[in-house]
């Protein structure tokens, strides 16, 4: 059984952390457990659920108590051997899987990507919302392109590289309205960040409010639109694998956009079109 023990960073991260272990184990019909996830699980029924996979640290009134979710997450950190390094000796001997290192192990990624696709369907709540969000962008539009707006830590990462100001998003969204000028062309939105879509003057562009679960929400709102921009993200990455949905990452403020600027996600490395992928 193949053991996950880490637990990097935000939701994202830690799907493209598992994604390639849980191809693994469809092919071969293996099973497979993942000792931590986060709050977002439940948002992931299918997953949760999944005949391949075993959650043993899942007990959802511990997690909700006692700061459940914290404790694991400790826990897990160390195992990824972050603070003591005895940690990696005793997962060796327990048979732990780093999952972030498995990334690049995309052997079973198409074979299984038809149940992938299912046991990472959200819950029909997060369906239905986003669902309704793109038929309402559709009604006056041929196109719509999901843009994520990551700021934040971004400000920080990479000293700041990918880091754009909302001004810079709306000139790089007037951009693509130019490229696609013979299209009608709608823009929803996602960040988690708040402000104003009166910023993004003349142009069409809807987002949800403080939804519940309004990350997944966004999320899976992003793999069902028609084209994908935003900085170079796990986030963005995972929404055009899992709904093959062309993407285009913003590597400066002066971008140009072309048609062969965007294609799809293939595996955490690649593109469709055969480019590959910096691991920051």
């Amino acid at each position: 059984m193949i053991i996950i023990s880490d637990a990097p960073g935000q939701t994202c991260n830690r799907l493209w952390s598992y994604v390639g272990s849980v191809a693994q184990c469809i092919a071969q019909h293996k099973k497979m457990a993942i000792l931590f996830f986060d709050e977002t699980i439940e948002d992931f029924p299918s997953l949760l659920h999944c005949q391949h996979i075993y959650f043993p640290l899942w007990n959802k009134w511990f997690l909700e108590h006692f700061n459940g979710w914290k404790y694991y997450k400790g826990l897990t950190w160390r195992i990824k051997y972050k603070y003591n390094k005895s940690w990696n000796k005793i997962s060796v001997i327990l048979g732990f899987t780093n999952g972030w290192q498995t990334r690049s192990d995309y052997r079973y990624l198409q074979q299984a990507f038809p149940t992938l696709k299912l046991i990472f369907r959200p819950k029909e709540d997060i369906i239905r919302k986003a669902n309704a969000m793109i038929e309402k962008l559709r009604k006056d539009s041929d196109l719509v392109i999901g843009v994520h707006i990551r700021r934040g830590d971004y400000a920080f990462w990479q000293n700041g590289r990918f880091f754009y100001e909302l001004e810079t998003y709306h000139q790089l969204m007037i951009k693509i309205v130019k490229l696609y000028k013979n299209y009608r062309v709608s823009f929803f939105i996602s960040s988690n960040e708040e402000f104003s879509l009166d910023i993004f003057d003349n142009l069409k562009c809807e987002r949800f409010g403080n939804e519940p679960s309004g990350a997944i929400l966004d999320l899976y709102t992003l793999s069902i639109c028609d084209r994908l921009i935003g900085p170079f993200s796990t986030y963005s990455r995972w929404a055009s694998f899992i709904g093959e949905v062309p993407l285009c990452f913003i590597e400066s403020e002066n971008q140009q956009f072309a048609e062969d600027s965007f294609s799809k996600i293939i595996d955490f490395f690649h593109f469709e079109n055969g480019k590959e992928i910096y691991d920051w």
